[in-house]
C-alpha cells in the first residue's frame, strides 16, 4: 500500500466505511517499507502516512497505527536487514524496534486521527513464542519509547491475546504481566468448531477470558472470508459475534477487514493464500456485503448505548477459571490444561442458554481464606465445570463464599490423560458431605450412551420427578462418574441406576453442590451438542441461589442478556439457532418492551410483549418497564 499509495482510493474507502457507521480503522506500518535500513525512516512513506491520517480526520474517523508488521495474512514480512536476529532477546534488534516506534510517534503522535497504538500484529506468529520475562521487557521498552516520543493515546501489544491465561499455552505474552504496561487487551478470534453455537460464542468467550488482566477489552480482530461462508451465513456470524461480545464486556470492535483484494491475486500472500483476498466487509469495488449491513446496524446500537451511559452489570453468576489453566507446572497439569478451556466454554454456553448474568472469576485471584469473610459480597452462584484440579486455597476460598451465603457447584471429572486419574479435589466429605468409593487408578466408566438425572427433590424451578437426559461424549477415562455415598449431604437427583448423581451439602448460609458426572465434558466432546440439558440444571441452581433474572426467555434457543444503561433497563435477546424461533418471555415486576430494529430510542413509545419471534440468529433490543 505504501509503495503505491493512492490517496483518492483511501478517501473513497473511508467514505464507504463512514457510511456504514465505522468510526475507526487499524492501520499497518509495514516494516520493510517504513524502515528500509537500521535507524532509517523512509521520508516519502511517512508523508503518505500523514496524508492517510489527514484523510481519516476529514472523514470524521480515527485509526490505530500498528508498528511491527511483521506478520499479516499468513506470511511473515521481514525487513531485509533483520538477518534472523531474535525480536525479543537481541538487544540491538529490540533497540531498532524501539527506535522505529519512537520516530513514527514523534512525527504523528499529536495527529487528531490517532486513537491509539498497537506494538505489533499477531507478534507470536512473527517473533514466535517467547519466554515471559523477555516478552514483557520487550513490550515495556517499546511502550516506553512510544511515551518518550510524546504519545499519550492508549496502547496495547497487538498479540491477539493468545497467551497462557486464555489458551493454556505459554507463548510469553502473559496478560497479567502485561497489564501494567498496556491500556487495553485485544483478542483476535478465528476459531473453527463442530458445533454452531460453540462457533458463534467463541469470540464472546475470548473476551470474557481476556478480562483477567483487569483492563478494557476490545475485540481487536474477527471476521471471515467470503470463500468460506455464504453471504447470509456471514451476516449471521457477524451479528452473533458483535452482540454476544457486547454482552461479554467488549468496548470496541475491529473487523478484518475493510475490502476485498481481487486485483492483488498475483501478489503474495494472496497468491498462495487466495481466500485472504475476500475477508472484506465490502467487495473489491467497494460494494457492501451482507456483513457490512450488520456492522452498520450494530454501530447504531453502540451509539445509542453510548448516549445512554452503558456499563456492564456486575455478574451474579461466576464461572471459576482454575489456576492450573495459567500455571505452567512441569508435570501433570499439562495433561489437563487442554481439557480446561473447552469445559469452561461449554459451561459459559449453558449459562447463556439459561439467561444467567454470568462472568468469569479466577481461582488465582481468590482472597485468602482469612480474608474472604471481609471481602465484598461476590456472586451468588459459582460454577466449577469438571473440577479436577482445584487448588487447596481455591477450595477454602469457595467454602468461605458458601458460608457467607453463596451456592458453589462442581461437576466431577477424572481427566482425559493417563497420569493420576481421578479428582484432585480435596476434602470430599467435608466439602460435599459424601464419601467416595473410588479404586486407585481405575476409572468408573460410563458405558451407556445417555446419562439420566432423575430429581428426587425440588431444586429451584425443577420439581421432584423431573428427568434430564445427557448424551455421553468423550473417550477412555474421561467417560467416568464418581461413585459416592451421602454422609451429611442430601441427594437431589439420582442416575438411572439409582445412584446419587447430584448432592447438596449445607455449609454456613450457603450450599456446596456436587454432580457426579462430567456433564460439561460430555457436551464439549460431542459435535452438534448444543443445546443440551445442562442449561436446565444451571437455571435451577440459579433460582435456588436467588440469582436475579428480571427478564428471561423460556427455553435455551433464545438467550437474554442485560445491558446496564443509566436511562433504562435494556436487554438483548439473541436467537442462538439457525431456525426461526418463537418464545415466551418471563419477567419479574415489569413489562418487556420490544424495540423495532434500527429504532433505538425512547423506550416509552413501544408496546409491551410477552412473547418474541426471532428469525435465524436474529437479535432484538428489549427494555424492561417497571
Amino acid at each position: 500500500m505504501w509503495a503505491r499509495y493512492d490517496g483518492d482510493v483511501v478517501r473513497e474507502e473511508l467514505a464507504v466505511l463512514a457510511g456504514l457507521g465505522c468510526t475507526l480503522t487499524r492501520s499497518f506500518c509495514y516494516w520493510p517499507d517504513f524502515m528500509p535500513a537500521p535507524e532509517t525512516l523512509d521520508a516519502e512513506v511517512m508523508e503518505r502516512f500523514v496524508d492517510f491520517l489527514d484523510l481519516h480526520h476529514q472523514a470524521g474517523m480515527w485509526t490505530v497505527p500498528t508498528f511491527i508488521v511483521g506478520h499479516m495474512s499468513g506470511e511473515n514480512w521481514d525487513p531485509a536487514w533483520r538477518g534472523g536476529r531474535d525480536l525479543y532477546r537481541d538487544v540491538w534488534m529490540v533497540g531498532q524496534q524501539a527506535w522505529f516506534v519512537a520516530e513514527v510517534a514523534r512525527q504523528v503522535a499529536d495527529h487528531p486521527a490517532v486513537a491509539g497504538w498497537l506494538l505489533s500484529n499477531e507478534m507470536p506468529l512473527y517473533g514466535r513464542d517467547g519466554d515471559e520475562p523477555s516478552v514483557t521487557t520487550w513490550a515495556r521498552l517499546l511502550v516506553q519509547a512510544l511515551r518518550s516520543a510524546g504519545a499519550r493515546q492508549p496502547v496495547s501489544t497487538g498479540d491477539g491475546a493468545w497467551g497462557v491465561e486464555t489458551t493454556g499455552n505459554d507463548n510469553g505474552f502473559s496478560l497479567r504481566r502485561l497489564a501494567g504496561t498496556v491500556d487495553f487487551i485485544g483478542p483476535h478470534t478465528y476459531l473453527s468448531s463442530d458445533d454452531p453455537l460453540r462457533q458463534m460464542t467463541a469470540a464472546a468467550f475470548a473476551c470474557e477470558l481476556a478480562a483477567v488482566a483487569g483492563k478494557p477489552v476490545v475485540l481487536e480482530e474477527f471476521g471471515l472470508s467470503s470463500d468460506m461462508a455464504s453471504g447470509e451465513q456471514a451476516a449471521h456470524y457477524y451479528r452473533q459475534v458483535l452482540h454476544s461480545s457486547l454482552l461479554a464486556g467488549s468496548r470496541g470492535w475491529l473487523a478484518w477487514n475493510n475490502c476485498d483484494y481481487d486485483s492483488l491475486a498475483a501478489q503474495d500472500p494472496y497468491r498462495h493464500h487466495p481466500f485472504e483476498m475476500h475477508f472484506g466487509i465490502t467487495d473489491h469495488a467497494g460494494r457492501p456485503k451482507p456483513q457490512a449491513h450488520e456492522v452498520a446496524r450494530f454501530s447504531r446500537l453502540v451509539q445509542h448505548l453510548a448516549r445512554s451511559g452503558w456499563a456492564r452489570p456486575r455478574p451474579e453468576v461466576a464461572i471459576v477459571v482454575p489456576e492450573h489453566l495459567e500455571r505452567q507446572e512441569a508435570t501433570w497439569s499439562r495433561y489437563s490444561r487442554a481439557d480446561i478451556r473447552p469445559h469452561l466454554m461449554q459451561s459459559y454456553i449453558a449459562a447463556r442458554e439459561a439467561d444467567l448474568p454470568v462472568g468469569m472469576v479466577w481461582e488465582r485471584d481468590f482472597p485468602a481464606p482469612s480474608e474472604a469473610d471481609s471481602a465484598e459480597p461476590g456472586p451468588k452462584l459459582y460454577l466449577l465445570p469438571c473440577a479436577k484440579m482445584a487448588t487447596t486455597g481455591g477450595v477454602q476460598a469457595l467454602l468461605a463464599r458458601a458460608r457467607a451465603g453463596a451456592t458453589v457447584y462442581a461437576s466431577y471429572f477424572t481427566g482425559s490423560g493417563h497420569e493420576q486419574i481421578g479428582p484432585w479435589f480435596p476434602w470430599m466429605e467435608q466439602v460435599f458431605g459424601v464419601s467416595h468409593e473410588l479404586r486407585y487408578g481405575v476409572a468408573d466408566t460410563v458405558t451407556e450412551s445417555t446419562v439420566e438425572l432423575v430429581f428426587v427433590k425440588d431444586l429451584g424451578d425443577l420439581p421432584a420427578g423431573t428427568r434430564l437426559e445427557f448424551p455421553v461424549g468423550g473417550d477412555g477415562f474421561a467417560r467416568s462418574f464418581l461413585p459416592v455415598e451421602p454422609v451429611s449431604a442430601e441427594v437431589l437427583a439420582v442416575d438411572g441406576a439409582g445412584r446419587p448423581a447430584l448432592v447438596r451439602n449445607a455449609d454456613g448460609e450457603g450450599w456446596m453442590v456436587l454432580c457426579t458426572y462430567p456433564l460439561e465434558h460430555f457436551a464439549s466432546s460431542r459435535p452438534l451438542a448444543n443445546p443440551e440439558p445442562t442449561w436446565q440444571l444451571y437455571s435451577a441452581l440459579a433460582s435456588a441461589a436467588g440469582v436475579d433474572r428480571p427478564l428471561r426467555a423460556e427455553g435455551p434457543l433464545v438467550s437474554v442478556g442485560r445491558l446496564g444503561t443509566t436511562e433504562a433497563d435494556a436487554y438483548l435477546a439473541m436467537n442462538l439457532s439457525p431456525a426461526a424461533v418463537e418464545t415466551s418471555l418471563v419477567t419479574t415486576g415489569g413489562k418487556a418492551l420490544l424495540v423495532p430494529a434500527g429504532h433505538e430510542g425512547d423506550q416509552g413509545s413501544y408496546a409491551g410483549v410477552d412473547s418474541l419471534a426471532l428469525g435465524p440468529y436474529e437479535v432484538a433490543l428489549l427494555y424492561l418497564q417497571h
